[in-house]
């Protein structure tokens, strides 16, 4: 029996991973900073990288689901011996970079150094890594833009886009990240490689909203202003401590292509993203889906 240990194991990507190994007949030791109950091939190791916990010492291969840049430098001096590596990063490292906000950039420039001190340490211990950057997560309910945005439609009745928010998006399901995870984890041609991860479908940013709103329930309407009244509404918004996320960069690349190739993904490891189906229960918080 194959041991895998996995940090981010409680995140929205971590979680559909550990069902994925334990089907596929792996034992788990699943990193979490929550206290949770062992269950049949799972067992939970309660810490983070601040407060590592007691780790085993061989596994037969390590997956990173949470942030990238803390799992680097834990991953530069560990102890824990393993010949493959799995990471997620983002393509905010490639798409971020020529940002005109200085916090995107830095975040580009984390996420980058990042992914070169993983493979760098990976090189001096004689283990295959792989990178993953997926695009725009969604499916459990804890991404950080599409659950955003059908919050705030359902707290407003509405939601409110600038006209020709055209941009493309290719928003990617968390189970298909897991399932991606896993089958990378076994390629051999993927080691020392990283991969873009796109969902199955390309479609304009006010298309993708447009499906989110009308999944919920009941549907909600999507409204386009033109740019300066769309600018104004959400000054209005940022002053009562709402819509903070908004930066001027974050508007202007509503219209901008975030589009990737997920051929080199579909090459190496079969990868086979679905299109965009949105359901309501995506983007309902976990509490409410159980």
């Amino acid at each position: 029996m194959k041991t895998a240990l996995v940090f981010g194991a409680s995140g929205q990507i971590g979680l559909p991973l550990l069902d994925r190994l334990g089907d596929a007949g792996w034992r788990v030791r699943a990193v979490s900073r929550q206290a949770r109950s062992d269950t049949p091939g799972r067992h939970w190791l309660q810490g983070d990288f601040a407060h590592v916990p007691v780790l085993p010492r061989d596994v037969d291969a390590i997956f990173s689901c949470g942030p990238l840049d803390l799992f680097a430098r834990w991953y530069a001096t560990a102890n824990v011996v393993s010949p493959r590596v799995v990471a997620f990063g983002s393509t905010s490292a490639t798409s971020k970079h020529a940002s005109d906000d200085e916090h995107e950039r830095d975040i580009a420039r984390r996420l980058l150094g990042a992914e070169a001190a993983v493979f760098e340490a990976s090189e001096q211990r004689g283990a295959g890594a792989t990178m993953l950057r997926p695009t725009l997560v969604y499916g459990a309910g804890r991404d950080a833009t599409l659950t955003r945005i059908a919050g705030m439609a359902r707290r407003w009745g509405r939601f409110v886009l600038p006209r020709r928010a055209d941009g493309l998006r290719q928003p990617v399901h968390v189970q298909d990240l897991a399932d991606a995870a896993f089958a990378a984890n076994v390629s051999p041609v993927a080691q020392g490689r990283s991969y873009d991860l796109p969902g199955g479908e390309t479609l304009a940013y006010r298309d993708m909203v447009r499906r989110v709103l009308a999944c919920l329930d009941p549907p909600l309407p999507l409204l386009e202003l033109p740019m300066p009244l769309f600018r104004a509404a959400v000054a209005a918004a940022q002053a009562r401590g709402v819509a903070r996320e908004l930066t001027p960069a974050a508007v202007a690349r509503m219209r901008e292509d975030l589009a990737f190739d997920a051929a080199p993904a579909r090459r190496d490891f079969g990868y086979a993203p679905r299109a965009f189906r949105p359901e309501t229960r995506m983007f309902d918080a976990p509490e409410r889906n159980q």
